[in-house]
Parts: structure tokens; sequence; C-alpha cells
């Protein structure tokens, strides 16, 4: 999440540059399928348990805090990044694949090739 808020930052910064306002842009969804990572990030509360956690939670947190992204849950089932990152099940990895737009050229006819 914190790698994601950096580049989240990094692409507002250029979007303003651009022209955009905030009222366009924000708040920005962030979404993650570790319920305990958004717990962490939400609520602003030490608990002993976390105080392994380096700045890169409060870097999220203070993300959140001043309206810029706005963290929500997703599924491990639907999480479409699990296709870069996991071995996930074929039926999985094509649903999130078409989910993305990939397609497969070889498995119908393409108007564009003469139907080969």
């Amino acid at each position: 999440m914190a790698m994601t808020s950096c580049e989240i930052t990094w692409l507002l910064a250029l979007l303003f540059d651009l022209g955009f306002t905030k009222q366009q842009l924000l708040p920005i969804a962030l979404f993650c399928d570790n319920m305990a990572a958004l717990h962490i990030a939400r609520n602003p509360v030490f608990y002993e348990r976390t105080k392994h956690i380096e700045v890169d939670c409060h870097y999220v947190r203070d993300k959140i805090t001043i309206g810029i992204l706005k963290t929500a849950h997703v599924s491990t089932k639907f999480q479409l990044a699990d296709v870069f990152t996991k071995a996930i099940l074929v039926d999985q990895f094509s649903q999130l694949l078409s989910k993305l737009g990939v397609v497969d050229f070889f498995q119908s006819p393409h108007p564009t090739c003469g139907g080969y």
C-alpha cells in the first residue's frame, strides 16, 4: 500500500500540473485484500502489536487523513494484482485477465486477420 500511495502521489502531482483540479481527482480509491493492513492504515491508535511497523504505515495513514486516499477492501478472488504476483488457478487467471481486457487472438478468429 505504501508503494502504491507513493505512485498515486506522484501521478496526482503530474495531473495537477496538467490542470486537473482536486475536485476532479480526489479521493483516490486504494483497494487491498488484507483486512489487517486496512485496519492499521485507517486507525491512528497505536497498538502494542504494531510497533514494528515502519514509516510506510504512517505515510499511508497521512494520505488517508488529508483526504487523498480512500481505502477499500477487495476480496482476494477479485484482486487484479494477483495476476502479476501470485500463482492462481486457471479459472481465476482467465477471469482476471478478461477484467484487464486481455484477449487471446489465437483462441477465436479475428476479423482483421481473415479469420485465421
